[in-house]
């Protein structure tokens, strides 16, 4: 590390985020512009968000440098996410950091998209004492549910992911069948919040099965089920709100469950393990949060969870993943393209 402050920018799917973060890793600034053109599609048009990102970036990051009090000579690196997420977004974030890492002859970090969700309660700050490696990590997101084994910087090791939709998915197919808006996950916390979670007899998929893979396609469709039973045209407030909080009740009872048992296939091989992280969109739903504090709590561990603004995508967590790799000696550079898809798991980003 230089010891000067580093650029993150983030554009793989409909939000444009830019922070910047001291040598220390203390965030001295952060913008996140969340798009407004795809509710009425339904989801996220990748032509319509690669659009936006190359129309407010420039501006977010003049924006943001100004709040910092950082000059574009005081920068010591530029990092951007990479990959995985829509090729079009990640194109124009990296291109454009790219091009300034280049102009300012200062390192340009490419930067793992989920490794910055792992990493972002390592923070200094969100956890108290620190997060130190290993420790059991529940990414949760509109794209990826997964329980990692995050054993070192570069050690990812999957213990369990989902066989159909993502949590966050499922959040939006079932927001969409009570007619709620999109994005849905929120919309639908917030509905959930007024209903009775005992009124309708959801399935637990998975629920007590070996291992801890997920499957949330079958409560979607119970959902849709449901919601045709109670017959045809907009459904009666209580009774979304009714389905809402039952639908949330089923995911919250699935993702402990699940939890407890990556834990105790975790503990097979580190026996000390004390430290339970959620990440990513998903884990800013409180009533989830709270069942998997119950799930920690129940094998003798402690949950942390970021603040609700560092569980989606922002720019803090990209500039963080790329200080931790700096550090390491382990950045990696331009040479990474943009890509698609991009595990953790991968051997590109392994240290040895």
């Amino acid at each position: 590390m230089t010891g000067r402050p580093v650029l993150g920018i983030e554009t793989s799917c409909d939000e444009t985020a830019v922070a910047v973060l001291a040598a220390d890793g203390q965030v001295l600034a952060e913008r996140v512009l969340s798009q407004s053109g795809h509710a009425e599609h339904g989801g996220v048009v990748p032509e319509i968000a690669a659009r936006a990102h190359l129309a407010h970036l420039p501006g977010m990051v003049e924006a943001v440098l100004a709040a910092a009090r950082t000059p574009l000579d005081g920068l010591g690196a530029v990092a951007a996410t990479v990959g995985p997420g829509l090729i079009g977004g990640l194109l124009v974030g990296a291109n454009y950091a790219k091009g300034l890492a280049l102009a300012l002859g200062r390192p340009f970090v490419a930067v793992n998209h989920l490794e910055a969700h792992a990493l972002t309660p390592r923070l200094p700050g969100l956890v108290a004492g620190g997060a130190p490696f290993p420790y059991l990590l529940l990414l949760l997101s509109g794209g990826h549910t997964q329980a990692v084994a995050v054993e070192a910087l570069g050690h990812y090791r999957r213990l369990g992911t989902t066989l159909d939709d993502a949590a966050g998915e499922a959040f939006d197919k079932a927001a969409k069948l009570l007619g709620l808006g999109w994005p849905g996950g929120p919309a639908l916390e917030r509905l959930a919040q007024g209903g009775d979670a005992t009124r309708f007899p959801l399935p637990r998929p998975m629920l007590g099965r070996a291992g801890c893979d997920f499957s949330f396609s079958g409560l979607k469709t119970a959902v849709a089920q449901e919601a045709a039973r109670l017959g045809t045209g907009a459904l009666r407030q209580q009774d979304a709100a009714d389905l809402a909080a039952s639908f949330q009740a089923a995911v919250a009872a699935v993702l402990a469950d699940r939890a407890r048992h990556a834990a105790a296939m975790l503990r097979a091989t580190h026996p000390g393990l004390a430290l339970m992280v959620a990440s990513g969109g998903v884990a800013a739903n409180q009533a989830l949060r709270a069942a998997l504090a119950a799930a920690a709590r129940a094998e003798g561990m402690a949950l942390a969870a970021p603040p609700a603004r560092l569980c989606g995508d922002n720019a803090v967590m990209v500039a963080w993943a790329a200080i931790e790799r700096l550090r390491a000696g382990a950045a990696l550079g331009p040479e990474v393209p943009a890509r698609p898809r991009w595990p953790l798991d991968d051997a590109l980003l392994r240290i040895a």
